[in-house]
């Protein structure tokens, strides 16, 4: 029986010290061995955002030790998704990116339905 590649994913965010970073901690902790992950900025911060890895560290992923990290283009070649995270990672960088590894993004709403059985509408 043939072995299985481990699958990996690239995490993008414009400073790659917070949204990118959190995610790639998240799915690292989630995924352990089971998936390669990285994480990196289209114009890297200088250090990691500090709430960011506080809001992690609540959730027992430590991103402390991490730094933020310039784009490699070899990267993108080589890795199965690539997601981009954040309203400010540019589309022109999204362009160059193989529509096949661009993992989707969903805006996600909450909508309130206001039960009237328990108080009458504010």
């Amino acid at each position: 029986m043939a072995q299985s590649r481990t699958p990996s994913v690239l995490f993008i965010c414009v400073k790659n010290a917070g949204k990118s970073q959190m995610a790639a901690g998240l799915i690292s902790k989630i995924g352990g061995d089971t998936v390669e992950v990285y994480s990196a900025g289209t114009n890297p911060g200088a250090e990691i955002n500090a709430l960011s890895a506080e809001a992690l560290r609540e959730a027992g992923v430590d991103i402390t030790a991490n730094t933020p990290k310039p784009i490699d283009p070899q990267l993108i070649r080589e890795v199965d998704v690539v997601v981009t995270l954040g309203s400010d990672c540019p589309r022109t960088f999204r362009s160059w990116i193989p529509a096949r590894k661009l993992g989707h993004r969903r805006t996600l709403r909450t909508r309130h339905r206001w039960d009237r059985t328990h108080a009458p509408r504010p």
